[in-house]
């Protein structure tokens, strides 16, 4: 491992994971009380770990991991499959194994791992061969998979991640427009039987969506209480520690996927805001890396992390606010989960890692 290569990292790009970092402690912080446990201490530790994780990854050679991406696509795939044997129940779903007293969700690993797998696919596919209807068949089997799996979990909302994802890497690599508008005429048609095969309590979080009010105590109560507690933070926020809606404890998961909310209370519009802006200079910082790659792996993985943070805020924020269902998609860096903080910490290493390589001038990773 050649050392040197971290003094010329992109120490901006760490300085805002730092500051999102620190705001997710602090934000755990007050959800507990005004105490460290359960919630902060174990965040700050975690983020530590996986920011060490970020800097191994940084050092490792780019051309290991390109020529070992698609075995490591399929050992996340095994984990994955092993939630349906081992898995362990929990919140409605079965969605974690346990290794070496661990608990590891693999639905959040395997978001890094696709982009690492369609970008090499892309990347060794001639161009003109990408528009062929045949080479979409590969790709669809690399995002149908986990999408399968991760739906017999269930869990919706990490399914429509990866299918959102995936397809969006099988657009920016050239695949035809008329393909996707023809998979969605089959996805409406498809509807009724895909609504049938729903959990009934999946079907109950859509309905809501649209009426919350027509249970207020049950499946609305979740997004009813998070639009009060936004609502009454106003334009600068109750202050710190000073969130009634948490503190009466009316926020449920106000540690986990509605930690946004709590953040609005406390803090108001601007602190929200803030917290946007800190992320959209994250993903601007991975489309500049993107462009300026100079082979198409490192442009379809850059970009590729870029949607993936970019569809984490996006559906966070907007689940929470009421904009689309509950589906329970995690705040990067600031909600309370060892899985997606090391998962977001990895692709952020292989983004870095991409940075410094294409600073080489060039880089054949098909070598």
């Amino acid at each position: 491992m050649n050392f040197n290569k971290l003094l010329n990292i992109n120490f901006l790009f760490l300085f805002i994971i730092f500051i999102l970092a620190i705001i997710g402690t602090a934000a755990l912080y007050s959800a507990g009380d005004g105490n460290f446990n359960p919630w902060a201490k174990k965040h700050f530790i975690r983020f530590f770990v996986s920011f060490l994780i970020l800097l191994i990854v940084v050092l490792i050679d780019i051309k290991i991991i390109y020529k070992h991406t698609y075995i490591i696509f399929f050992l996340s795939l095994i984990l994955l499959l092993s939630v349906e044997i081992v898995g362990t129940f929990g919140k409605g779903a079965e969605r974690w194994i346990s290794i070496f007293g661990v608990s590891i969700q693999p639905s959040e690993l395997i978001k890094v791992t696709l982009i690492m797998a369609l970008a090499k696919y892309y990347n060794e596919l001639r161009f003109d061969r990408i528009r062929k209807i045949s080479n979409v068949f590969f790709p669809l089997i690399f995002i149908s998979l986990p999408t399968a799996l991760i739906i017999l979990q269930p869990d919706l909302g990490t399914s429509v991640t990866i299918l959102l994802l995936g397809l969006s890497l099988m657009f920016i690599a050239g695949v035809r427009l008329w393909k996707f508008i023809l998979s969605f005429i089959i996805l409406m048609i498809s509807f009724p039987f895909l609504w049938n095969n729903l959990k009934p309590y999946q079907q109950k979080r859509i309905l809501s969506f649209f009426n919350p009010e027509s249970d207020p105590m049950g499946q609305g109560y979740q997004l009813i209480q998070s639009k009060i507690a936004l609502g009454s933070g106003g334009l600068t926020g109750k202050g710190f520690l000073g969130g009634t809606q948490s503190y009466l404890k009316y926020l449920p998961e106000k540690q986990t996927d509605f930690i946004f909310t709590l953040i609005g209370e406390e803090f108001g519009f601007l602190g929200v805001i803030f917290i946007i802006i800190l992320f959209f200079m994250l993903i601007l910082i991975a489309i500049y890396i993107s462009i300026k790659s100079v082979h198409i792996f490192g442009r379809i993985l850059s970009m590729g992390i870029a949607i993936n943070l970019f569809l984490y805020v996006v559906l966070n924020t907007s689940m929470v606010s009421g904009l689309m269902p509950v589906v329970g998609i995690p705040l990067p860096l600031i909600s309370y989960g060892g899985t997606a903080m090391l998962s977001i910490m990895l692709s952020f290493g292989l983004l870095l890692n991409m940075e410094l390589n294409f600073n080489s001038k060039k880089l054949n990773v098909r070598n």
